[in-house]
């Protein structure tokens, strides 16, 4: 290796393998996947959060899908091999031969030579890992650290082909018997070129052969711009990821490298299509999980692949072959809609949090409640609120403690705010921690003040409700609106989720101001369960768009609760083309027009910006937003928004989340969205 930063680099991405083993084993605690060997090889035990024990768990199942598939299709076959580029502390050989899987198969792992000392010395070291390989007692030869009948650990830096292919040589690889090579998070920490060429190499010189990649994709989204920035920081850049961005270029690369069949698919459509539902669920409940957003946007931005050349037909593919993706292709845009920093006059930054609520109690008055993000410099479940007012198109803002019986009522997440009057508005629900039973509700007391400015102080008091209505408090992720039934103002409480039901789709009425619990006949088609979804007022009803239903998939109905003479009837509007299903997403009414701002949603070729439905025609339109006068990511997902119908404009504030181990990602600023181009009056 030339320079001293290379070395460097070289160093660090060795390091990834150590976290990696050590992810994976707290994975294999917790139950997520079965394998003994992880915690023999990774040496250092931690328990990582639930977001990373999925990612992990999807990652192990990739892998193995395609490994498992290629040794039951060549089983009859005498001999074939499997070899293992950048394979660091995985426990591949060992979990294979203790299944019984390598009965004529010879495991190759290569690794940094330091690396693959390492796990030599460990392997010679425990008995449990040494009687399984049946240690031939020889040491090494040069770079061949361990040497057993079916298992060979070679240290060889991978950018250096020609040591490689000697190295190889030497330990008994047979270029003539079919092959499976595995890169596991490998070829994007070299140099393209450099890596292009191991592909090729593959290619040209195992006449019979099968390639496996696992690893990142999608670097210009905000999600991969953060990702890029963790891995620059680590020093360990993601080479690939430039010249191959996305499925269809990692796809047109290995075919243009002299592989004739390639299948590739991101871990949103792996995990789908993949893995059966009664797996799915089993990983769905092993352990309190909230991080539906995260989940979702790291699984598209990794990706496996599987190409083969030389094979018989009936051994490929190791993937189902996606000719037609299963989310069809790029979303249409009909245009673009700007974003800028929202101007600020005076006061203390905008909010930066997630999972909060936003309320307009005035015009231009905006307060901003509960969430996760930075108070006091530090990250914590917030428990200030925030108030910004506008003066001559500048927006002030401030903060407002609160005076709050219990401390523990005001910091939640994923609650609702509703403005009753300029004095007095509802939080319902929300949640502390994700196994935490749901919050009751709270009264937000403001004082009177003069029109123009906001309030300097926010009584808060617990509401005792009725028996009755305490089923409609005890949730999150659900939705609270303001109907009207007989010239009567109720607020509907719809969905969400709680600490024993992943997925809600009931509903209470709820007569303001006391509260009270009414039982109101609804008819019609019931919409599926749902949480993050978004709900508006719409002439006296209510419109539901999109959200997360059973087994976390994104919906893409749109309802409306419709007033009829002796209580309410679901009415499905149907839209052409047909939404793309997305959730945690923010919704606006005007003038017919129904607009969903930001979300998430499987589509890894682009990111959710605006979409308008024209709900007399249900003709829908959608709108990238326009961040090049941004200097940051902008994250439109966990955010609120507040719609300000005399300028046309959108105000979005917070939003972002917990990026996997990336770190954590909050909008620093309000940003406000011009849509004057977009909502020409009829």
């Amino acid at each position: 290796v030339g320079s001293g930063s290379a070395v460097s680099s070289s160093r660090q991405v060795q390091g990834t393998g150590g976290s990696s083993a050590v992810s994976k084993c707290s994975a294999a605690a917790r139950g997520y996947i079965q394998d003994r060997f992880l915690r023999l090889l990774a040496g250092r035990r931690r328990r990582r959060a639930p977001l990373i024990h999925r990612g992990y768990y999807i990652r192990a199942r990739a892998v193995d899908h395609c490994v498992q598939d290629f040794l039951l299709k060549t089983q009859n076959l005498p001999r074939t091999q499997i070899l293992s580029l950048g394979a660091g502390f995985d426990s591949l050989y060992f979990r294979l031969k203790d299944m019984g899987l390598l009965h004529h198969t010879v495991v190759y792992e290569v690794d940094f030579p330091n690396v693959a000392c390492q796990k030599a010395a460990l392997i010679k070291g425990m008995k449990e890992l040494s009687a399984l390989v049946g240690d031939t007692g020889g040491e090494g030869l040069g770079a061949i650290t361990f040497s057993g009948d079916d298992y060979k650990l070679l240290g060889v830096d991978l950018s250096e082909l020609s040591e490689l292919e000697r190295t190889l040589e030497e330990a008994g690889l047979n270029n003539e018997i079919p092959t499976l090579f595995i890169a596991e998070v490998v070829l994007t920490y070299m140099e393209s070129t450099r890596s292009d060429a191991l592909i090729q190499w593959a290619a040209e010189h195992f006449p019979q052969a099968c390639f496996l990649v696992y690893e990142q994709v999608q670097p210009e989204d905000p999600f991969g711009h953060v990702m890029q920035q963790h891995f620059r920081q680590l020093n360990t850049a993601l080479h690939s990821l430039a010249r191959y961005p996305d499925c269809e270029a990692q796809q047109r690369r290995f075919l243009g490298k002299g592989w004739t069949e390639c299948s590739v698919m991101d871990m949103n459509e792996f995990f789908t299509r993949c893995i059966p539902e009664d797996e799915q669920q089993r990983v769905q409940t092993l352990e309190p999980f909230d991080e539906y957003e995260e989940w979702h946007l790291k699984c598209s931005h990794y990706f496996v692949l599987a190409a083969s050349k030389g094979m018989e037909p009936a051994w490929t593919p190791l993937l189902p072959s996606v000719t037609v993706p299963h989310h069809a292709g790029p979303v249409g845009m009909a245009g673009s809609v700007p974003a800028a920093v929202c101007a600020r006059l005076s006061g203390v930054p905008g909010p930066r949090r997630f999972g909060h609520r936003s309320v307009l109690i005035k015009p231009n008055v905006i307060l901003t409640m509960g969430g996760f993000g930075e108070e006091d410099g530090q990250h914590c479940r917030t428990r200030n609120f925030h108030v910004l007012t506008k003066h001559a198109g500048y927006w002030e803002a401030v903060c407002v403690t609160q005076n709050i019986p219990d401390k523990r009522w005001g910091e939640r997440l994923y609650h609702t705010v509703s403005c009753l009057s300029d004095t007095l508005a509802l939080v319902v629900g929300g949640r502390t921690s994700p196994s935490s039973t749901g919050l009751g509700m709270l009264w937000l007391k403001f004082p009177k003040t003069s029109s123009a400015s906001g309030p300097d102080d926010v009584a808060v008091e617990l509401v005792s409700l009725q028996p009755a209505a305490e089923a409609a408090a005890l949730r999150w992720r659900h939705s609270t609106t303001e109907v009207t039934f007989k010239g009567d103002q109720y607020l509907f409480v719809y969905g969400g989720r709680s600490a024993l039901q992943p997925v809600l789709g009931d509903w209470h009425f709820l007569h303001t101001p006391e509260l009270s619990y009414s039982a109101i006949p609804v008819v019609g088609p019931v919409p599926e369960s749902r949480h993050s979804h978004s709900a508006c007022s719409w002439e006296g009803g209510v419109l539901i768009a999109g959200g997360l239903g059973a087994a976390e998939q994104p919906l893409g109905s749109v309802f409306l609760l419709r007033e009829l003479e002796h209580g309410f009837q679901w009415q499905k509007i149907d839209t052409h083309p047909p939404l793309v299903p997305r959730y945690s997403h923010t919704a606006h009414v005007h003038e017919g027009r129904l607009l969903l701002v930001g979300g998430v949603w499987f589509h890894a070729s682009s990111v959710p910006g605006v979409t308008v439905v024209d709900l007399m025609t249900g003709l829908c339109l959608n709108y990238v937003i326009n961040v090049e006068h941004l200097e940051w990511p902008l994250m439109l997902h966990n955010h609120s928004s507040v719609f300000l119908p005399d300028e046309k404009e959108l105000l979005v504030i917070g939003g972002g989340g917990n990026c996997l181990s990336f770190g954590t990602h909050l909008n620093p600023e309000p940003v406000l969205l011009s849509l004057s181009s977009i909502l020409i009056s009829h």
